[in-house]
């Protein structure tokens, strides 16, 4: 396992792309052991290309290029607008909500992130708002696509680590939405505080925000239906992302009539590019994923973590340590795909709920994205708005703070997280 860890991270710090560094780390395994053929690695590459739960996620991906095309984005913006935006830190406000909204129609923290840079990063510092606060909202508030379904990171994780993703997405409706009051609430306190406020604006009328609403109606549709149909049995969790194309094309083309084929054409070629990155990555870690069962590493992982340590919170809380830390150098998809082997058994041996753990490790790994030193979504959004990382960074500690008291609260009271599974599933 060390001549694994060794290869991959020589060939990060070279360079290599990451699905050749975790396919050629992974092969060095069988190339240098006695008792396991080359022929196995090439297999287990096979043999995750054949799941059909994996298929969730190039439907998903495609569904969100396709609703992001489809004018349902504009719609959520104007909704968010109408409900939000007359708060102090109004334009803040609103990113927070539409990064939920969008959560619950597309699945991508960095797509949502690179999305609001561009649409309402602008407006925000040309209405006085800090480059740093405006980024830090943006980069920050985008994490509520890591809980809200349909979280591709939540798939990637009930998938590798044989947890249910019906229950995944249902677990993490209720955590969404308190991310969205945790950082509503440290938004308007910064922006109270510097008198942040959006000119002429005042609370929404009923009939205003019905309006705005029923404009939006599609896309705030979407995510019940999602949820429905899989309590319902309707669909498979794999079933209903080929479901969610099929209802982005038909709103965006008969509802919205934005659809055209050149808009079409556009969502394919994103959609093919980023599905053909993320499933590589997944088929080149199917060999690591089996040197990892066959040395045994959970129970050797465990039995590190259990010595002298008897409270499972306890053991969560240095595992989500451990993930935090991984998560500042390395992007969570990877993080997901091989650490998920390792950590499950660790804590179903404490008799932690998987369910749960893996609503808090998605939240905890995709945090990284956000923070330096390597974060994806924290590059985007301060390249987009040519702000300095430094600003970024000093103006991210009130909402990465909020981040940490939600997760604080979610490990210690299990019943915010598992109520609605239970309620769904028994």
């Amino acid at each position: 396992m060390l001549l694994i860890g060794v290869v991959f991270f020589v060939l990060l710090l070279l360079g290599a792309p990451v699905a050749f560094a975790i396919g050629i780390s992974g092969f060095m395994f069988f190339l240098t052991s006695d008792i396991m053929p080359m022929s196995i690695g090439v297999q287990r590459i096979a043999t995750v290309s054949q799941s059909f739960p994996l298929l969730a996620v190039p439907f998903f991906v495609l569904a969100g290029h396709l609703i992001n095309e489809s004018g349902i984005t504009d719609r959520l913006f104007r909704f968010s607008h109408v409900a939000v935006a007359w708060m102090a830190g109004g334009l803040a406000q609103v990113s927070i909500i539409l990064s939920t909204l969008m959560g619950g129609v597309s699945g991508s923290a960095v797509a949502d992130a690179a999305m609001q840079a561009r649409i309402l990063g602008p407006r925000m510092i040309s209405q006085g708002y800090s480059k740093g606060y405006t980024a830090a909202v943006i980069a920050l508030s985008s994490l509520i696509t890591a809980t809200i379904p349909p979280s591709i990171g939540l798939i990637l994780y009930g998938y590798v680590g044989q947890v249910s993703i019906g229950q995944l997405f249902l677990a993490g409706i209720v955590p969404g939405i308190l991310m969205m009051l945790f950082l509503m609430v440290a938004a308007y306190l910064v922006a109270r505080r510097r008198n942040y406020v959006v000119a002429d604006s005042v609370p929404p009328t009923w009939r205003s925000l019905g309006s705005a609403a029923w404009d939006a109606k599609w896309a705030l549709l979407f995510p019940v239906l999602l949820v429905i149909s899989i309590r319902g049995g309707v669909f498979t969790p794999s079933e209903v992302g080929a479901f969610a194309v099929v209802y982005a094309m038909v709103v965006g083309r008969l509802a919205h009539r934005s659809l055209g084929l050149a808009a079409l054409k556009r969502a394919f070629g994103k959609a093919v590019s980023d599905i053909g990155l993320i499933m590589l990555i997944i088929l080149m870690s199917g060999m690591i994923g089996f040197a990892i069962i066959f040395l045994q590493v959970p129970q050797q992982v465990a039995g590190v973590l259990l010595e002298g340590i008897a409270n499972p919170h306890l053991v969560v809380a240095i595992i989500l340590l451990s993930l935090f830390l991984a998560g500042l150098l390395f992007e969570s998809t990877i993080l997901v795909l091989l650490l998920t082997p390792i950590f499950v058994p660790v804590i179903r041996s404490v008799g932690f709920d998987p369910v749960h753990f893996g609503i808090l490790m998605m939240t905890v790994v995709t945090l990284g994205s956000m923070t330096p030193p390597v974060g994806v979504a924290m590059y985007t959004v301060c390249s987009l708005l040519n702000c300095k990382i430094e600003d970024y960074f000093r103006e991210s500690l009130p909402f990465l703070a909020a981040i940490v008291a939600l997760v604080a609260v979610l490990l210690f009271i299990p019943d915010i997280v598992l109520f609605l599974p239970r309620l769904a599933f028994g």
